[in-house]
């Protein structure tokens, strides 16, 4: 059989380079990213999964899975592109407080299914990101202070594993590969479906706040103010923004799981900042949680840069505000710690990040852009190598960075044991390979 003659066993659709629609299909989110592969496929259901799969290891080929392509690196050049956006099913069990996925299923579906019942799953800051993409690499969003990682609250998953079988993986049926499955990327097995451990939300307070540029120094001075004592059910996010064509900015964007009130006493520093030009704090329906941070919704040529920062000081902001944002777009820091500090004895491969500030860098991808991008995130980088810690968690991988950066040398070797047992003639590969 050939990849053209999976087109009469599949439900789904097959397309070659030179098809219609190929193209298309083969294109990341992020329209940066080239994806040179042999052949896209977008599976109907899980059987044609599983079928694509016995294919690929007769063949001698790989296989790698991407709902969307939000965390795309390249790396794929001759591989089969499988899509699982058609398996998008998303059911709710309110009385468990579980949520059952498709792998295709983003997590603006999830928050608007779960949200009227007043729960709500780990979700990042964009709602058109997949769940199972965000969750295999780990996942920090809002919630990551007060519950941990996206992939800790995975209770169950289906799979499709590297013979083509399909099976469901939990802690007690097969405690390594579940291990693996939360936190360690995609390497293991095709993911066709998930369940979540979902969580009680009566009450979401948040919102963004923007001023104009000179205030920058106040609003970072609030920020440390805030997250020095910010319990855990508060998060808090700054940045400097250079929207192209527009006026540089500084914003906080903030969510607090818990009443109004009290969400406006611990974030009444912001209010002694004056000259705000506009301030969207409130309560927020859970459905709504991606207004907070209004990031791209739509495909674009992006360039990112992330970093683990052991602190944040008075030099290190000032390294910080040194230099304009230009070329980039986005100076961003997110506060951490919390649960996502603390190992649990039921955690997966993502283990817990000791370092308290997530720095994101984001500029244009476009040709005439992408040098200075990536200058300019170097540069900053340089500026602040003493707090920079060397790690990323995996969730935040981009391309040119490795599998290696994320993990501690006990934790990526038993990955890459469990990948040489589970995948020995490498029928998956993930975004960011663990043997890569």
């Amino acid at each position: 059989m050939t990849i053209n003659d999976l087109r009469g066993v599949l439900k789904g659709r097959v397309l070659l380079a030179g098809d219609d629609g190929f193209e298309q299909a083969a294109t990341a989110w992020n329209l940066t990213v080239k994806q040179p592969v042999a052949a896209v496929v977008e599976a109907a259901d899980a059987d044609d999964v599983a079928a694509l799969v016995r294919y690929a290891r007769r063949a001698g080929m790989t296989v790698t899975a991407q709902p969307s392509g939000h965390g795309a690196s390249g790396d794929v050049e001759g591989l089969i592109l499988l899509r699982t956006g058609l398996l998008n099913e998303v059911e709710v069990r309110a009385q468990e407080r579980i949520v059952r996925v498709g792998a295709g299923a983003k997590w603006g579906q999830v928050l608007a299914a779960a949200g009227p019942l007043g729960l709500t799953g780990l979700a990042g800051s964009a709602p058109g990101v997949s769940v199972t993409g965000y969750t295999l690499g780990g996942g920090v969003g809002w919630f990551s202070r007060k519950y941990g990682f996206a992939s800790d609250s995975v209770r169950a998953v289906d799979i499709v594993d590297a013979h083509g079988e399909p099976g469901r993986v939990t802690a007690e049926s097969d405690p390594e590969l579940f291990w693996a499955l939360r936190g360690g990327g995609g390497d293991f097995a095709v993911v066709t479906a998930l369940e979540l451990e979902l969580y009680p939300v009566p009450v979401l307070y948040g919102g963004r706040v923007i001023w104009p540029e000179h205030r920058t120094r106040e609003v970072y001075d609030a920020f440390l103010e805030i997250t020095a004592e910010a319990p855990r059910e508060l998060s808090v996010w700054i940045n400097r923004l250079q929207p192209p064509g527009a006026s540089p900015m500084v914003t906080l964007d903030l969510a607090y799981l818990g009443e109004a009130a009290q969400g406006e006493d611990l974030l009444g520093r912001i209010d002694k900042i004056e000259g705000a030009i506009s301030d969207s704090r409130g309560v927020v329906p859970v459905a709504d949680l991606g207004d907070i941070a209004a990031e791209p919704t739509d495909p674009a040529p992006s360039i990112a840069r992330a970093e683990l920062l052991t602190g944040l000081d008075a030099d290190a902001v000032e390294r910080l505000l040194a230099k304009p944002v230009e070329p980039l777009i986005n100076v961003q820091i997110r506060h951490l710690g919390g649960a996502l500090a603390e190992l649990d004895g039921g955690a997966g491969a993502s283990g817990a990040v000791a370092e308290p500030y997530l720095l994101g860098l984001v500029g244009l991808g476009l040709p005439h852009a992408a040098d200075a991008t990536r200058a300019k995130q170097a540069e900053v980088v340089a500026d602040l190598e003493a707090y920079i810690s060397g790690r990323k968690p995996y969730t935040v991988l981009s391309p040119g960075d490795t599998a290696a950066q994320s993990f501690s040398g006990g934790t990526l070797a038993r990955l890459r044991e469990i990948k040489r047992a589970r995948d020995p003639h490498n029928v998956f590969r993930a975004n960011y390979p663990v043997l890569g």
